[in-house]
């Protein structure tokens, strides 16, 4: 664990639900006093049947807030919560909880701020084992995963319903240092801007056709999402319309991404090229439908498209970076180390897309990370892509 005064001046929120498990939040609200942290209670009605309101106020010195909308006036001190804190910490989650979160229901005041909070959040489910195996809930728990919340397991184990198997709360200790783990990476990017391209490009043939790309925009979405989280100065710059706490610009096609990117860059301290564009397009495109043809082929002639990050390296600065992506069927290290080095690049992420368990579309994937600085390529496993954007961000920005 860490030293006593660790998390002086963090701000957390500790959440608690309805469950015998819910008196081990005192054990944790503790560990977070002792370190220095200002604590702040939110309950659930259920979690009252539990623990008492009288032990939580003793423990963390401050008010504590109960979701009975009937009980308190409805002011904005309770949502700016959400604003103050670092990190919001729900131990334990009930399956009840973890639904409503999943599922965007805020009918409490835990579940409406956790639907508000930008930042980082934990949940540490327990519950009986049945109803952990439950696949509405095992759902759920993926939906906040895919959201980019930090999961703690249960446990296996004797649980208190007198069954045995995954469901008990896991260990105060393992909720509070992955608690310190993630306050203490918290902000290393603040100051930082920071600006991601994501998604497929789509090069029109006519009104209704286009060529594209199997690219879902999933990593690009995912590296923003966590820079933001880290405190960085967000742009993204995607092919489709997405609505973000931070700015976002829509550039469908590899010409209009060249023409954001060269008037942007030149304010950013880094670009993450996530996207996927296209390398050509048609030459002409027709104004109307094109209809079938008697003939049984029909040719399009295509251009070439800008090389974006080639054109961007061009007006780079010695103290910004650049970090490209590629998808490979064949030779991955020789073709991203070419990349790397014509594209004049800082990084290049490279995604192997030759197997049936295709990185499209998927809420996972496995990378291998080059640098121009010649050091050994880092591979990651097979994780979540919120999980690989925390990587490369720490990857890039903290060596």
């Amino acid at each position: 664990m860490m030293n006593a005064d660790k998390l002086t001046g963090k701000k957390v929120l500790i959440g608690i639900t309805g469950g015998i498990a819910a008196y081990k939040a005192c054990d944790l609200i503790r560990l977070f006093v002792k370190a220095g942290a200002d604590v702040k209670a939110i309950l659930t009605p259920n979690a009252l049947n539990f623990i008492t309101e009288t032990t939580l106020r003793t423990l963390t010195k401050n008010p504590v807030y109960i979701g009975q909308f009937d009980e308190f006036e409805w002011k904005p001190e309770h949502i700016s919560l959400a604003d103050e804190a670092d990190l919001l910490v729900i131990a334990p989650a009930s399956a009840n909880t973890i639904g409503k979160i999943a599922n965007g229901i805020c009918d409490n005041l835990l579940t409406s701020i956790t639907a508000a909070f930008k930042k980082l959040v934990i949940v540490a489910p327990a519950m009986n084992c049945n109803m952990w195996a439950n696949p509405f809930v095992q759902e759920n728990v993926k939906r906040l995963e895919r959201a980019g919340y930090y999961i703690l397991y249960p446990e296996e184990g004797e649980l208190a319903c007198g069954y045995s198997g995954a469901g008990r709360l896991t260990g105060i200790d393992v909720i509070f240092d992955k608690a310190c783990e993630l306050l203490d990476n918290s902000g290393f990017l603040k100051g930082k801007k920071i600006i991601i391209t994501a998604g497929g490009t789509k090069e029109p043939i006519d009104p209704v056709r286009y060529i594209g790309n199997r690219s879902s925009g999933k990593m690009g979405i995912a590296i923003a999402d966590a820079a933001y989280k880290y405190g960085a100065n967000v742009c993204l710059v995607a092919t489709f319309d997405v609505k973000k706490p931070y700015p976002t610009v829509k550039a469908p096609t590899a010409s209009e991404m060249l023409d954001v990117l060269n008037k942007e860059f030149p304010n950013y301290d880094a670009l993450i090229m996530a996207a996927a564009v296209a390398d050509y397009r048609a030459k002409e495109v027709a104004s109307n439908k094109i209809k079938k043809q008697s003939s049984d082929e029909m040719t399009v002639e295509l251009v070439k498209n800008p090389d974006i990050l080639k054109e961007i390296a061009k007006i780079k600065k010695d103290t910004q970076v650049i970090v490209g992506f590629c998808a490979e069927t064949e030779e991955l290290k020789q073709n991203a180390r070419r990349k790397l080095e014509d594209k004049k690049l800082d990084y290049i992420v490279a995604n192997d897309v030759s197997g049936e368990d295709s990185v499209f579309g998927s809420d996972y994937n496995e990378v291998v990370i080059f640098s121009s600085t010649n050091d050994a390529p880092y591979r990651t496993s097979r994780l979540l892509k919120t999980e690989i954007a925390e990587l490369l961000l720490k990857r890039i920005f903290t060596n």
